[in-house]
C-alpha cells in the first residue's frame, strides 16, 4: 500500500508526496500530470491556487510549524432510548 506524506514546511508550502488526489469541493479532481509531489500555497498569495508558485519567497512569509497533539475527540454520551 503507497503512503502519502504532509509536510508542513517552515516559511512555505505543504507538501504532499505520494499517491493522492486533489479535488475541489465539488469533488471534481484536478489534473497534476502525473506528479507524485506538489506543493498547496500556504500564504494566500499564489496566483495558481491552490497550488504554491513561489509566492511566499518574495514576500517573506513567516510561519514556523512544530508538531503537536490534538486534544482527544469528545465523547458522545449514548442515546437513551
Amino acid at each position: 500500500m503507497a503512503t502519502t506524506t504532509i509536510t508542513i514546511r517552515n516559511d512555505g508550502s505543504i507538501r504532499i508526496e505520494g499517491d493522492f488526489q486533489i479535488v475541489d469541493q465539488d469533488g471534481k479532481p484536478f489534473g497534476l500530470a502525473g506528479r507524485s509531489k506538489i506543493g498547496l500555497c500556504r500564504c494566500g498569495h499564489s496566483e495558481n491556487k491552490p497550488f504554491c508558485d513561489g509566492s511566499h519567497k518574495r514576500l517573506n512569509f513567516q510561519s514556523v510549524i512544530q508538531a503537536f497533539d490534538l486534544p482527544p475527540l469528545p465523547t458522545t454520551p449514548p442515546a437513551k432510548v
